[in-house]
């Protein structure tokens, strides 16, 4: 059974977009929009993992936070719009195991949740073609026994195609992925990212070029 991830977020929009993400990296997804509601669905499924929008109207989000904390010890992704560090800090004291600020790439978002679910002992590293391994937590990539040595760009790249195999990214998604700023004149950097970490994952590496599209991973 896949961990199960409760998502707390009153804007819909956000809630499916984030959810879509999350299902595709094969987890299993609750929505609530409204803090009360969120409690409901926690006591009643027990999630794995909590992503919670501070931001919640009615029963505000640090009142959730404070809530979950006395039932258990979930982990909890906590989405703001406030980021200010004081703000930060009073979400940290309450219990939050991780702050996204908004706006947020979902990719980030998803990459996050994988290391808190591993940090936690739920989740497993992420596999690959010829023996390829991704720990989100250790940042540890290894391939046939052997640890590569991946830069921090070329890691995000790689966790982007473990996550979502045989996924067709543009280079725009890619750039997300980087938590760089969209724009025409740094896509070109997406290509020299995957040539480097195609040479590093040697000749199996499995990242097929989708001309006029982008880029797809392949598992097998």
């Amino acid at each position: 059974m896949q961990p199960l991830i409760l998502i707390v977020e009153d804007e819909p929009d956000i809630a499916g977009t984030l959810g879509r993400y999350l299902e595709r990296a094969g987890l299993r997804v609750v929505l609530a929009h409204d803090g009360r509601r969120g409690l409901e669905l926690f006591v009643e499924h027990r999630p794995s993992l909590v992503i919670l929008d501070l931001m919640l109207p009615g029963l505000g989000g640090l009142e959730v936070l404070r809530s979950l904390r006395l039932l258990g010890s979930v982990p909890v992704v906590a989405l703001t719009a406030l980021v200010s560090q004081n703000d930060r800090l009073r979400g940290f004291e309450l219990g939050a195991d991780d702050y996204v600020p908004k706006p947020f790439y979902p990719l980030e978002v998803v990459s996050r949740v994988q290391a808190l679910l591993r940090r936690s002992g739920v989740g497993r590293p992420l596999e690959g073609r010829g023996g390829l391994t991704l720990d989100s937590v250790s940042r540890r990539v290894q391939q046939g026994g052997h640890h590569l040595e991946l830069r921090p760009s070329e890691f995000a790249l790689l966790s982007a195609f473990l996550l979502f195999p045989d996924r067709v990214f543009s280079r725009s998604e890619l750039l997300d992925a980087l938590g760089h700023e969209t724009h025409d004149t740094l896509e070109r950097t997406v290509d020299v990212h995957i040539r480097n970490l195609r040479q590093k994952l040697g000749p199996d590496h499995g990242i097929c070029t989708v001309f006029g599209s982008g880029y797809r991973y392949e598992r097998a």
